[in-house]
């Protein structure tokens, strides 16, 4: 460990440091650990020689704070937080939040609404002659100009609403390393424009594919939904090209995405010398990092593609594991902390169970444009094989130190019918009394849309745990994550899955409205009405009444909900479920319209 990166003048005095290369911007408390985005990076660059600092959530309503670090020598770095602003402060429904697990104290209001943007204002307000380059997660999903549900408008891409001078999309480490070393030997800014997963604007209309015009999607969303398709189909960093999309007179340029990291690299990364705790000055409690302070990354990017979920589009859908050794020995290294007390609390990635799995045909996974490795059926090239997961479990559950160790990430039911190694660890040794699976629905034209497997596919996985409970001779409980108000789902549909919860003797204890978020298939779906993919019309929810029916219909065990799934059942003219729902007849309520 080496101590925390400075936050401030006097940290960085202390460290011999007169002036900062590099100063980040951060929506999050600086948590120095490997789990968050700006540290990670933040130490990357110090490893590298940078002499670098955090100002973490700023008060923006002046620009004297974005000065804590003096004037940055090279660039400042803005990145909204863990979370896109506006998914961290508002609810499906659009209510503001009342917490914020990335702010000491669980306090909301510490960032503001579409952070990036508001970050890099108050940047160019403190030093206007520093060069602004922003990235995170709410830079990358919004690069092209795309869909918010707050605004329920299409906003331009997020690089000319911020006047920014460059955007990192993605992961970050191999761009953001390459713009500080080439601006260390003194190539100027505005000349660097060839960074794979980096975007910029340009006068002038380079090479590439070329998407409709921000004018067009904003007008049109046939053109909105055809963007979306061709954009879609650039993902791959071995074929990707670069995107172009003209806003007025000036051209978005999206160059192809960055290579994935290596093992060794990946290994490098996670083994920095992070403290792994937040920053001393704060003296309230982070749930963020309470949650996650005795976990660890296996991996990173997930192949499941589902249309909902944006992991895809910003880790990539190549599967970057990192070395048994690497992950032992930052096990290891956990040990010691006096806030360890032997039990790690996930070894787990976006998807627990695709640790060490890959695509087994190099040259085809290359020039491949699927964009689910799974969905409709899996790929005969994807190498499934649980045994390099399995076997980590069994040498970490082994190691001095180290009493519980459960995954808690999710895992791919789908998957773990082709893990036997896996999954007979994994149940038998790592499940803290609760598996946490992720079927979404189980109706099989819902889940078409959602590219997730159908119900039958739960089904057996379902019959699986519990025959394999009764064989390890354990009382372990399924907690499966379900989403309403999805695209293409209806009433109907969700009375199908509160009827399957039911007859499989499942509870639901919290449900997942669906939000439109930026950048996912689902949220083009929900704009447009229909699968850009396939062109396919689709049923959308819409409103706050139908929202409430559908996710009332997946708590039916709630005495306080059945009111409301009296009203969904006549909705839909299913009344003949009542009995079987609620254990009653059909009240007369009137018909609900939608």
């Amino acid at each position: 460990m080496s101590p925390p990166l400075p936050i401030s003048l006097r940290e960085a005095k202390e460290r011999g440091w007169d002036e900062l290369d590099i100063v980040f911007i951060s929506g999050d408390a600086y948590i120095d650990h490997p789990s968050f985005g700006v540290p990670l990076l933040a130490r990357l660059l110090e490893s590298q020689g940078f002499r670098v600092g955090i100002i973490p959530q700023p008060d923006w309503r002046s620009a004297e704070p974005f000065r804590a670090l003096g004037r940055p020598r090279l660039f400042f770095a803005v990145a909204g937080g863990a979370m896109d602003s506006m998914v961290a402060h508002y609810t499906p429904l659009k209510k503001i939040r009342r917490d914020d697990a990335y702010t000491p104290g669980n306090r909301h209001g510490s960032r503001p609404n579409r952070a990036v943007i508001v970050y890099t204002s108050c940047c160019r307000a403190a030093y206007k002659e520093v060069p602004v380059v922003i990235g995170g997660i709410e830079a990358s999903l919004r690069r092209f100009a795309q869909y918010d549900y707050w605004d329920d408008a299409v906003r331009r891409s997020i690089l000319l609403d911020a006047k920014a001078d460059l955007l990192i999309y993605g992961m970050g480490e191999h761009p953001l390393t390459e713009l500080a070393r080439r601006l260390r030997k003194g190539e100027p800014f505005g000349e660097i424009r060839d960074i794979r997963g980096t975007a910029y604007i340009s006068r002038t209309m380079p090479d590439g594919v070329e998407l409709p015009s921000y004018e067009e999607v904003a007008a049109d969303k046939q053109k909105y939904a055809q963007a979306f398709k061709l954009m879609d189909g650039e993902q791959n960093p071995h074929c990707g090209k670069t995107v172009i999309q003209r806003h007025g007179e000036r051209f978005l340029v999206c160059n192809p995405p960055s290579l994935p990291l290596s093992t060794t690299e990946l290994d490098g990364l996670y083994l920095l010398p992070f403290t792994k705790g937040p920053h001393p000055s704060y003296s309230e409690p982070i749930p963020a990092w309470e949650q996650i302070r005795c976990s660890i990354t296996t991996h990173r990017g997930c192949f499941g593609g589902c249309a909902f979920c944006a992991i895809t589009h910003h880790q990539g859908k190549f599967i970057q594991s990192r070395s048994q050794g690497s992950i032992l020995e930052e096990l290891r290294q956990l040990v010691p902390h006096p806030w360890f007390k032997g039990s790690v609390s996930d070894l787990g990635g976006p998807t627990a169970n695709m640790y060490g799995l890959a695509c087994g045909n190099q040259a085809a996974g290359e020039q491949c444009r699927r964009g689910s490795c799974l969905h409709p059926s899996p790929c005969r090239n994807l190498v499934t094989s649980g045994k390099k997961g399995g076997a980590l479990l069994v040498a970490a559950r082994s190691l001095p130190g180290i009493k519980h160790l459960t995954v808690t990430s999710g895992v791919r039911y789908d998957l773990l019918e082709k893990q036997p190694e896996y999954s007979r660890e994994l149940l038998a040794h790592h499940v803290g009394g609760l598996l946490k699976v992720a079927p979404e629905h189980v109706v099989d034209k819902v889940t078409a849309v959602m590219r997730k497997p159908g119900g039958e596919s739960f089904k057996r996985f379902i019959d699986f745990f519990r025959q394999e409970n009764v064989r390890l001779g354990k009382r372990q409980g399924l907690v499966p994550y379900f989403i309403s108000g999805h695209p293409g789902c209806t009433l109907n549909d969700m009375v199908e899955l509160a009827l399957f919860l039911k007859r499989n003797g499942l509870r639901v204890e919290q449900v997942q409205d669906f939000t439109p978020t930026p950048g996912s298939l689902a949220t083009c779906i929900y704009h447009t009405g229909r699968d850009p993919l396939t062109g396919r019309e689709l049923y959308v929810p819409r409103g706050e009444k139908e929202k409430n029916l559908q996710k009332s219909l997946l708590l039916l065990h709630l005495p306080e909900k059945r009111r409301l799934i009296m009203e969904a059942l006549r909705a839909c003219g299913r009344e003949d479920a009542v009995g079987e729902l609620l254990g009653g007849k059909a009240s007369p309520y009137s018909k609900t319209s939608f």
